[in-house]
């Protein structure tokens, strides 16, 4: 990093060869070791080919040479920004926001340092579809005014305006995770952990018991401190999206999140069914593959899901298998499924989570995710389809979960799935489902389907009318069953009272003849003996 401080009233020095600027705040520094930084400072040493990210190039020298070697320390960039702790410990970062120009008068700075004061201590989350109409307008004004001053200023950048400063730079009061180091441990006093059940790059996941409600959630606490790391805004943007996407039924729900000596923990959702990782990889196993009906389910409703992730000018940026939750519920009765036309049809719920590398349309500021579910123009910096690039993701993570061989991460066979060519399935699927899979993965991203022709799409909707009709046949046939028991039942009570009816009746005839019988006119006993009468007259 190019800096150099002395005691001074200004003690930041640019130490660029042939430059020595100074400025008042580190924050004005960073702003000016642009005019040093190339718009596009890496280069690849074997095409010449130049990326402004030095993980771009890397993915790049791997997919495209297959070179692994780490790049050199001098084709990094002269300037390594700051992460949002790091300004945080600096005290002229918090005190006040950063001067774009050097000569202000002191009223004009007064009254700038007063609006900075009143600034309450909150983020910004920019991915509210307010931050966003902001910073699209704030981008096309700021650049008008900075062609009006490069054309009558020229080269001289070292002046200040308060009010394009006032624009240009987002709140310095913002909450950091140093500033709840001091404070109880929330998670051991709110939540009781139950079990580890995932671990990966970010941090490990807890299955856990919150003490107050008693339901169970899944807790992502990450496993190095990410306060000043690179991470820390990854941390930050997962929250920041969860957070403006709500509840939607294919995405993972989000509760709450919060810092604990520098580590981030986020409160989301429990899936007791794991995820689509797992699940593959159990099936590979025991030899075993999603059928055609169970692919076109998971792809619709994560389609669905993106659908709604795409609404809110969001990209995902890193769809795949072990991104994919499942939850295991019971299936809704037949009564309120028939009720209910997009309802679920299957006990399994698809729902997108790990949402640590998404980002705007309007404003992308990309962090590529997997490799081997990266699409090609992804990796040639152009963001201009980022939805499409979605799009292209979610078809491998579907052919992942047919059973197909793992996915390569460079190489011939990498190139050749970016070309449109589909990787071999172990599986006979229908024509129109490959058909559906090949033009997601289509080179030109103008041609892949979006998530609204997805969710429409008559091979999905098909299998999904295929289901629905499948339960109202298995329906019917239960009722019809049901029905007949019924029937079966009947005639028995009736033939249960019939015979009762018969008893009943001969008993009392029996009972009336032997009455009858026993009122007899002879004598048992001296039936020869005349009677005698006894006649006493007075």
């Amino acid at each position: 990093m190019f800096v150099s401080s002395y005691s001074g009233e200004k003690p930041y020095v640019c130490t660029v060869p042939g430059c020595d600027k100074r400025f008042t705040e580190y924050s004005s520094l960073y702003k000016h070791h642009v005019v040093h930084t190339p718009c596009k400072p890496y280069n690849c040493n074997h095409c010449g080919k130049t990326y402004k990210q030095i993980s771009t190039l890397a993915m790049h020298k791997r997919t495209a040479h297959n070179d692994t070697e780490p790049i050199e320390e001098e084709q990094e960039a002269y300037f390594e920004p700051p992460s949002l702790l790091s300004r945080a410990r600096t005290k002229a970062s918090t005190s006040r926001r950063v001067a774009l120009f050097k000569n202000v008068d002191s009223t004009s700075k007064a009254c700038l340092d007063g609006r900075r004061n009143q600034t309450p201590l909150v983020n910004i989350n920019p991915f509210t579809p307010d931050s966003i109409l902001v910073q699209s307008s704030t981008l096309q004004r700021n650049n008008r005014k900075r062609a009006h001053w490069n054309d009558s200023c020229g080269e001289d950048m070292d002046a200040s305006d308060p009010e394009i400063e006032d624009e240009l730079i987002p709140p310095s009061k913002r909450i950091t995770m140093m500033e709840n180091n001091n404070m109880m441990s929330r998670y051991a006093s709110e939540f009781h952990e139950l079990e580890k059940i995932g671990s990966g790059e970010f941090g490990s996941v807890f299955k856990c018991v919150k003490r107050l409600d008693g339901c169970i959630y899944a807790i992502k606490r990450s496993k190095k401190p990410l306060a000043g790391s690179v991470d820390e805004q990854n941390a930050l943007r997962e929250v920041y999206a969860h957070a403006v996407l709500g509840q939607h039924p294919h995405v993972v729900r989000y509760y709450s999140a919060w810092a604990e000596d520098d580590h981030m923990l986020i409160q989301n959702e429990y899936c007791n069914g794991g995820t689509l990782s797992d699940v593959i990889a159990e099936n590979n196993r025991r030899m075993h593959f999603l059928s055609e009906m169970e692919l076109k389910d998971l792809l619709l409703q994560v389609s669905r899901g993106l659908k709604y992730i795409h609404s809110t000018a969001l990209v995902h940026m890193d769809i795949k298998p072990s991104n994919i939750f499942i939850s295991r519920k019971p299936a809704a009765s037949v009564e309120e499924f028939e009720d209910e036309e997009d309802g679920p049809t299957t006990r399994v719920v698809y729902k997108i989570g790990d949402l640590g590398h998404v980002t705007t349309v309007t404003n992308p500021q990309v962090e590529e995710g997997d490799s081997r579910y990266l699409a090609n123009e992804v990796l040639q910096e152009d963001y201009s389809n980022l939805k499409k690039a979605d799009i292209f993701a979610l078809a491998l993570t579907v052919i992942s979960a047919s059973g197909a061989e793992p996915l390569p991460t460079n190489g011939e066979k990498w190139h050749k799935i970016r070309q449109g060519i589909l990787p071999h399935i172990p599986q006979v699927l229908s024509q129109e489902f490959l058909s559906l899979l090949k033009l997601m993965i289509h080179p030109d991203p103008t041609r892949r389907p979006s998530t609204s022709d997805l969710v429409r799409h008559p091979v999905l909707l098909t299998a999904s009318r295929m289901s629905a009709d499948q339960l109202r046949v298995e329906l019917n046939a239960e009722r019809f069953k049901n029905a007949l028991l019924q029937k079966e039942l009947k005639k028995a009570q009736m033939a249960k009272a019939a015979a009762e009816e018969r008893f009943l009746t001969t008993d009392r005839v029996l009972t009336r003849s032997t009455v009858q019988s026993s009122s007899r006119t002879s004598r048992l006993i001296g039936k020869k003996m005349n009677r005698s009468v006894s006649l006493t007259i007075y």
